[in-house]
């Protein structure tokens, strides 16, 4: 079974009880370890086995955990982190117009930013996510934070049809977003995207120039699609068609979709997603909580379509645990489908690694414990009360575990979280600049009025 890897110099070796490697699929390996050369995984086998091979290599020893691949969010909006709870129980288009929009006009910029995806690394890598597709402001400086921290990520690059902070005008974007991926071209850990706000906040030019440029620049685009009944109701009064439908006369219904949100959908629309090969990443708690509607995930698995998992943003979530969000996803999948079988243990998994990876045409470098592939890798315990017993490894993760058994993360072969501990981390630091942009949201005058 083992892997083989070049003979190349052996870093470090993770010993495990049981080790999920997503690909295969459904797989689980009992008592194994994967050894690692520099950022790559160099092999793949028996404890015993690497044992032998490099016996002098670094061991990390978790006998009683699991190991797989870190978690990719496949949709979040991180500095929103600072937002935590702060318009809670409304509806989508309540929270977004009277009070998420007026408060970001009044504090986003380069420190909210900075300070939002610092609190938001420590979180996702507390929680095992190692990777992040992220949708917001100020992608330079989000893009700079990530790298900081040699934390992973592919950063969104917003258009919008109004000015922000961020940008004045259509141009202004375009010039910025340009500009932003020259910057990282060939970053290691940072790739970029576009980032389209939604059909509802975007114009036909400025999706056909969109189309243009991914298409140059071979990079995904990543929009929030078909979110809610009342985006489609408007879109048939405004366009005539549906948002997707408009999408798809704009030439971006295709591999480089990555459209978000999905609940309201026909079985037409499932099926042209299944044939353009476009991915869709599910936010269940984000939906479930705005109530936007239910996406028909199991119908899109069976239709072959690609799923990706993510959390949203704090302020609508209100959490970046995306080991929670598998157990969420998986059981609302059964409700929806009305079928207890429908988006089991495995299938749930794959969306917050290989399918998101996948979906950020990140899927020969992450997702999955392969030989040759980037060393981004989480360990979980399995030696708490709330643990015992272990029967199937995949469905403990998804059923039963929670973020606070994650004990060791490593991205690019680089130790993140050791033993459930931040590395490289000041949490009193990130304590007290949160509390900072608390008392300065709290103080607005406009939060909680209709504007």
């Amino acid at each position: 079974m083992a892997n083989q890897g070049a003979a190349t110099e052996c870093s470090l070796v993770i010993e495990a009880g049981w080790v999920v490697p997503v690909e295969p699929h459904a797989t689980v390996w009992r008592d194994h370890a994967v050894a690692l050369a520099g950022d790559r995984i160099l092999a793949i086998g028996s404890r015993a086995e690497l044992a032998q091979r490099f016996p002098q290599a670094p061991r990390v020893l978790r006998p009683e955990a699991i190991l797989l691949p870190g978690l990719i969010n496949a949709h979040t909006h991180n500095p929103m982190t600072l937002m935590r709870g702060v318009a809670d129980d409304l509806p989508l288009h309540t929270w977004l117009n009277q009070h998420i929009w007026p408060i970001e006009a009044a504090v986003i910029g380069p420190e909210f930013v900075e300070d939002g995806v610092t609190l938001a690394i420590a979180e996702m890598l507390r929680g095992g996510t190692t990777c992040c597709n992220e949708n917001y402001f100020f992608p330079d400086v989000q893009a700079a934070t990530y790298a900081k921290f040699g934390f992973r990520a592919t950063v969104g690059l917003p258009i919008i049809e109004f000015p922000t902070a961020w940008a004045k005008d259509r141009e202004q974007y375009f010039d910025k977003a340009l500009e932003v991926h020259d910057n990282f071209r060939g970053d290691a850990l940072i790739r970029t995207c576009f980032a389209p706000h939604a059909p509802y906040t975007v114009a036909d030019a400025s999706f056909e120039r969109i189309r243009m440029l991914a298409d140059q620049l071979d990079v995904p685009v990543h929009c929030h699609v078909h979110e809610t009944e009342q985006e489609v109701i408007d879109s048939l009064r405004d366009h005539g068609m549906r948002p997707l439908a408009r999408l798809d006369r704009l030439g971006l219904v295709n591999r480089q979709l990555i459209a978000v949100h999905m609940t309201q959908l026909t079985e037409a629309e499932i099926a042209l997603c299944a044939e353009r090969g476009v991915s869709v990443a599910h936010c269940p708690e984000s939906n479930l909580k705005l109530a936007s509607g239910f996406c028909p995930t199991e119908a899109l698995r069976r239709a072959g379509v690609n799923l990706a998992l993510g959390t949203d943003g704090c302020a609508s979530n209100n959490d970046l645990d995306m080991i929670g969000e598998l157990r969420t996803a998986a059981l609302l999948a059964k409700a929806v489908a009305r079928d207890a079988a429908a988006l089991n243990a495995p299938d749930a998994l794959r969306m917050a690694t290989l399918g998101a990876a996948t979906a950020l045409a990140r899927e020969q470098e992450i997702g999955s414990i392969e030989v040759g592939k980037q060393a981004d890798l989480i360990c979980i315990r399995q030696d708490t009360v709330e643990s015992f017993p272990c029967f199937e490894a995949i469905s403990q993760i998804v059923y039963s575990t929670g973020r606070s058994q994650v004990q060791d993360v490593w991205i690019a072969g680089q130790r993140k979280l050791n033993d459930g501990q931040l590395v490289d981390f000041d949490v009193q630091a990130l304590k007290a600049k949160s509390g900072e942009w608390q008392a300065r949201i709290a103080a607005l005058p406009i939060r909680g009025a209709t504007v």
